[in-house]
């Protein structure tokens, strides 16, 4: 057979060292910054533009990403506990039998994290008088790139995983206590993401940054938030009042994303506006 049920017992560490513990998912989240700086370096090298404007960029891309995917995940999935626990809303550590301790964060949503990327991106367009456009188009590449490192840390971490399937390729999540193949839809959503960067990324080369500007941060939209909405229905339900929900928390959240993609690919074929760019002779 070209498939075969999976039986997945993958470890989440790495390795530990005393009380330093690394993980797949920190090292997958870490490294979408390090790969993101890489790209988005070789777009500035590209545009005449200088480090240290990327180097304000990444703190901006950073401090949205965080903060936006970790109230995103408090607000939307469980706001009546942390609009009760501001302090583990907050910060990653809390207090066990009157001792602090670490306890790391315990849940970051992709759609609070598109938020806040969106949110800090403005704020940085503005301060660094660039075009909003102009940013998202090329940023963007970088955030489906990131998009798939993410899932792939998901994988690793036996998380949010699908419901019950007979496909040949499931996956039996051994260290949830699994017994029977669920849909492994981080594979699904990573495979897209992949997609979608390697699509972006050769747009924007192929005209070498000139391409009509809102095309990528639309195709995004529509491409990773279109797909999200559609492997919803193969997920397992993340909190417990989605049970009652005809479309869970992440298909209406996509929603929004994939009309305003939809509307910006509209207006964007129809004005037509290439971004001006300035390249080294």
């Amino acid at each position: 057979m070209l498939f075969q049920i999976v039986h997945w017992d993958a470890n989440p560490e790495i390795f530990s060292i005393g009380f330093l513990t690394i993980r797949w998912y920190g090292l997958l989240f870490a490294s979408s910054f390090i790969f993101g700086y890489i790209i988005m370096n070789r777009i500035f090298k590209n545009e005449n533009l200088g480090e240290e404007v990327l180097d304000r960029l990444t703190v901006y891309m950073a401090l949205g990403t965080i903060i936006g995917a970790r109230l995103g995940h408090c607000l939307f999935y469980d706001p009546v506990y942390y609009l009760s626990n501001i302090f583990e809303m907050i910060f990653p550590f809390g207090f066990e039998n009157g001792k602090l301790v670490v306890t790391g964060y315990s849940g970051l949503a992709s759609h609070g994290a598109a938020i806040g990327i969106l949110t800090a991106l403005w704020f940085f367009a503005k301060k660094e008088r660039k075009d909003y456009a102009w940013i998202l188009d090329r940023i963007v590449i970088t955030v489906a790139l990131a998009g798939f490192l993410i899932r792939i840390a998901n994988l690793m971490n036996s998380e949010v995983y699908g419901i019950e399937t007979a496909v040949p390729w499931g996956f039996v999540f051994l260290r949830n206590y699994e017994i029977v193949p669920k849909h492994p839809t981080q594979i699904y959503e990573a495979l897209v993401c992949l997609a979608t960067f390697i699509l972006l990324y050769k747009l924007y080369w192929i005209k070498k940054g000139a391409h009509y500007q809102g095309l990528l941060i639309s195709l995004f939209l529509i491409l990773i938030f279109g797909s999200r909405f559609f492997i919803e229905f193969f997920k397992e339900d993340q909190v417990a009042f989605e049970a009652a929900m005809k479309l869970n928390m992440g298909q209406l959240l996509s929603i929004p994303f994939v009309l305003i993609g939809s509307w910006g690919l509209y207006k964007t074929l129809k004005i037509k506006k290439k971004a001006v760019i300035k390249r080294k002779r």
